[in-house]
């Protein structure tokens, strides 16, 4: 209908757009009174937004907007109803109780709190967050990578209780991120190629790559295995195997994640760099010399 609607209103799934497009569902065909339906927020003015919406009122395609909208409205009427079914389900686990020992990195900094993200048209309006950390009695958003549609993926298919797995390398190799080996007559003849589809594998990949910019130990550790490993598959691998081992601890002890920062990560590995250089040079006969000034 030559409608530049999207031209002055960057979404028009909002609240002026989904209020001019009633409007028009409804007979309205005045550009000047459909302007007056948008918010003060808009930085368009009255006089583009009415401009916008000179076009021709094709009944044809009026009819297909009639249906668009109606599709829409089902469609979000649905998700409200299966928020309303994930509210009762959610209210009826039992609540998790952990006694919280000494958090897991001991050596933590103050915890920096992630910044606060929107939720997406297609999330659930609820609370996850404290529903999410009262079914698993510790806070596994509290690792850096992990958001609540994370955690709850990996909670919807294991559980909270990791007791039935026998130990973390247990827990990854179900997941398909451990090594795996090819043994033929009780030897070792190779690294074999293990395909495993894992949802919760697959979710753990995705939370290691939003880590590459992350001021965070876990995205120097991240940065680390990407320059250490020969291909990038096997680094995000890696990672997602120390994120799924994380969720593991932290369920089974009950402790906490606290961010060290990744000042603190590249000061641990610089140690251990120069205590191998240390080993090395002694089963060699030498021993190491820090550079002086004027040597």
């Amino acid at each position: 209908m030559n409608l530049q609607l999207a031209n002055v209103i960057s979404d028009i799934s909002g609240l002026s757009g989904q209020a001019i497009i009633s409007a028009i569902v409804r007979g309205e065909r005045d550009p000047v009174q459909l302007a007056d339906l948008v918010d003060y927020r808009v930085k368009a003015s009255r006089e583009e937004v009415a401009r916008s919406l000179e076009g021709n009122w094709r009944t044809d395609v009026l009819f297909e907007l009639q249906q668009a909208v109606d599709s829409y409205h089902f469609a979000h009427r649905q998700m409200l109803e299966c928020d309303e079914k994930l509210t009762l389900y959610l209210a009826s686990l039992p609540t998790r109780t952990l006694e919280t020992p000494a958090p897991l990195q001991a050596e933590s900094l103050v915890q920096k709190r992630k910044k606060a993200r929107k939720p997406r048209d297609n999330e659930p309006r609820m609370d996850l967050k404290a529903e999410l950390k009262r079914i698993c009695g510790v806070d596994l958003t509290s690792i850096d990578g992990i958001n609540v549609m994370t955690a709850f993926t990996v909670i919807s298919e294991v559980g909270t209780e990791m007791s039935r797995f026998k130990d973390e390398d247990h827990f990854t190799s179900w997941m398909g991120l451990a090594p795996s080996k090819d043994i033929s007559s009780g030897k070792v003849v190779g690294s074999g190629k293990k395909k495993v589809k894992n949802r919760v594998a697959i979710v753990l990949r995705t939370a290691a790559t939003s880590l590459l910019e992350s001021d965070t130990y876990l995205g120097a550790r991240y940065r680390h295995l990407r320059r250490q490993l020969p291909t990038l598959k096997g680094a995000v691998k890696a990672m997602a195997r120390h994120l799924a081992v994380l969720i593991y601890r932290l369920l089974i002890h009950g402790q906490a994640w606290i961010d060290r920062g990744a000042a603190q990560f590249e000061r641990k590995r610089l140690e251990r760099e120069m205590a191998n250089l240390h080993v090395k040079a002694k089963a060699k006969g030498f021993a190491l010399v820090p550079i002086t000034e004027g040597n």
